[in-house]
């Protein structure tokens, strides 16, 4: 067992399980820690949690249950997976959990390694860039639980966390693998508990993967998987064979988005043109919530043998957002809207529907709790970070996307290009 993951959300332990695939490391995914270990065939084993914005205890105990487990499977090594865009608070989650796991491995140091080039998350001088923009001027700032309104690293780490923050940067990158494992010793030396590291490109990422191999915790978005799984992959291994075990079939598909970000935006968007959609309306979610579902249902159904399948919405821009939420209360309208999502996921399992392409974090985590998925396969990317996935036990495939990932086309790809029927 070369790798034990440990996610916050559950599209974000999808997006790693994808690149510890691809390149090279056969990876289980679990939803939430296991109840047993049974015959767990694989080099890494990735558990997704709902701790990204729950209490900050919460998040705290929901991760080193998990890691208990990992290390009961013989897990030697460490991966706490966040988003790419650093989703938190002044309070945490990212700096308290930090701290807990290097407690509990006795570990002084870490890395901070949120990057993703091929997405556009990239660090330089220890500043978090979404495309051209810092985090700061993104749409990450009006993100209604996390929004993010500084770009430092080092200073978000040091609101949150115990310790001290220390940065490695580019040019030590460019210099390879020894000359980054020397920085972190030296700044080990100087008390140096949380390392971030600049990341401009997929060879800074190799890099990091050969320094960091031995590492016994790093914490990072799914980039830092790439160089890690290259390094940890056995000679042989065969990514399409990986893959196969995942590929998505069954039948009857339907599309679900409950993000708010800006790029599900343009997604919902751009598929509304293409195939029949259906916004979710808060206020119903709230009157009468069981008959709505059972309505929604029954508008799916109606709606399911054009070329594209139906499209559910709770998808807002920002200004209808924040309408939303002055009006209904911003908690009390999401779970709300995760209730109904919840019913008609399934309602529609009930009645035969075995795809579901979903998009959004915790719509994602809905959704296969309420099929009761616990642990599945990876199969093929749609697009990077975002596999079609499909359960171990249970005729179901899943495309779970988090909120700013994939490109405008991509609902009408996960469909058109993995499926011939």
């Amino acid at each position: 067992m070369r790798l034990g993951v440990i996610a916050d959300d559950f599209t974000g332990a999808t997006d790693i399980a994808s690149f510890l695939v691809q390149n090279g490391l056969p990876t289980i995914q679990f939803n939430g820690v296991p109840d047993n270990s049974d015959a767990l065939d694989a080099q890494a084993i990735v558990i997704s949690l709902k701790s990204r914005s729950c209490p900050v205890d919460q998040a705290i105990d929901q991760s080193l249950a998990a890691l208990k487990w990992l290390q009961q499977q013989g897990c030697e090594r460490f991966y706490f997976k966040y988003c790419s865009t650093f989703d938190s608070t002044a309070q945490g989650n990212i700096g308290p959990v930090t701290d807990a796991l290097l407690a509990a491995l006795d570990e002084t140091q870490t890395v901070i390694c949120p990057a993703l080039p091929i997405n556009g998350r990239t660090v330089y001088q220890g500043h978090l860039f979404v495309g051209e923009q810092l985090l700061s001027e993104s749409g990450m700032r009006h993100h209604p639980v996390t929004p993010m309104t500084d770009s430092n690293l080092l200073r978000l780490m040091e609101r949150q966390a115990k310790g001290k923050a220390g940065l490695i940067a580019a040019p030590i990158l460019d210099q390879g693998a020894v000359a980054v494992r020397t920085k972190l010793d030296e700044l080990r030396q100087q008390g140096i508990n949380y390392v971030v590291i600049d990341t401009l490109n997929e060879q800074h990422l190799l890099t990091q993967g050969e320094a960091l191999r031995d590492m016994r915790l790093v914490t990072g978005g799914s980039g830092l998987a790439i160089g890690l799984a290259r390094q940890w992959a056995q000679a042989g291994s065969d990514r399409r064979e990986a893959e196969e075990a995942g590929r998505p079939q069954g039948s009857r598909a339907v599309v679900i988005s409950g993000s708010c970000s800006q790029m599900t935006n343009w997604q919902v968007a751009t598929y509304r043109q293409q195939a029949p959609a259906q916004e979710v309306l808060v206020e119903r979610c709230l009157e009468d919530a069981e008959s709505y579902a059972q309505q929604l249902c029954d508008w799916v159904e109606a709606n399911s043998h054009q070329p594209l399948a139906p499209l559910l919405f709770a998808t807002a821009d920002a200004q209808q957002l924040q309408a939303i939420q002055q009006k209904y209360g911003s908690q009390r309208s999401s779970e709300a809207v995760e209730s109904l999502f919840a019913a008609v996921t399934r309602e529609l399992k009930a009645r035969g529907w075995q795809r579901f392409i979903v998009a959004g974090g915790e719509t994602s985590g809905v959704v296969a709790q309420s099929l009761g998925v616990t642990a599945f396969h990876i199969g093929p990317t749609i697009s990077p970070g975002v596999p079609w996935v499909r359960d171990i036990q249970q005729p179901l495939s899943l495309a779970l996307k988090s909120g700013n990932f994939g490109d405008e086309q991509f609902f009408r790809r996960a469909q058109t290009e993995f499926f011939h029927d």
